[in-house]
């Protein structure tokens, strides 16, 4: 599976070791670095998702493709016009 932006991703340690067990997350992609790296693996700029379906936090990750699935459920749609934006911090991306 090559994400793109906007999918919603369920990272866990098929992807990468790091997200093994209770670590593994739920990944909204923004972008995908088109930056060689080792065969089957990719930097993905993202948000991850709470169980509310709120960002948390921005992060770049590096993935292994062959590792990357849907996420099985999509959190909940929410009416952000009577939430405040929230801003998050954010990092150089790697690209």
């Amino acid at each position: 599976m090559r994400p793109e932006p906007g999918d919603l991703l369920r990272i866990d340690g098929r992807a990468s070791v790091q997200f093994a067990g209770d670590r593994a997350l739920t990944f909204r992609v923004v972008s995908v670095c088109d930056r060689p790296t080792y065969a089957g693996w990719v930097w993905l700029t993202g948000y991850v998702i709470n169980r509310r379906g709120y960002a948390t936090a921005k992060r770049e990750i590096y993935v292994q493709l062959a590792g990357l699935r849907p996420a099985t459920s999509t959190p909940p749609s929410r009416d952000v016009s009577r939430r405040p934006a929230r801003l998050l911090s954010a990092a150089s991306p790697p690209c």
